[in-house]
């Protein structure tokens, strides 16, 4: 397992990038549990964010590409929107604990 930072690190309804060991990975917590995916568009297969550590729509309901606006589900990942519809980001074992939000690449 990776540790990808301390649980406060990652706020309620905020987004993170993280670069480790060449995996370029993002990490959404949303209702208390924290999804992570590669930060790699299926569409284009390009990183997501708009800017440092901004994955989310204006709503923060969605995560969204920056170059080309496709829309994903937070909770799996499924592009509801855009040129890559129907299919979806690279979901990564994730779980979490008093020391960390840790993935399993």
């Amino acid at each position: 397992m990776i540790r990808l930072c301390a649980p406060n690190e990652l706020a309620e309804g905020q987004s993170r990038g993280f670069l480790i060991d060449q995996l370029n990975l993002l990490a959404v917590r949303r209702n208390g549990q924290v999804h992570a995916y590669v930060n790699r568009c299926p569409h284009r297969g390009i990183p997501l964010e708009w800017q440092k550590d901004r994955f989310l729509d204006d709503s923060g309901s969605l995560i969204q590409c920056a170059t080309h606006g496709a829309l994903f589900l937070i909770e799996n990942g499924e592009c509801v929107a855009g040129p890559c519809a129907g299919q979806a980001l690279q979901m990564l074992v994730c779980r979490e604990d008093a020391d960390g939000i840790w993935i399993d690449p």
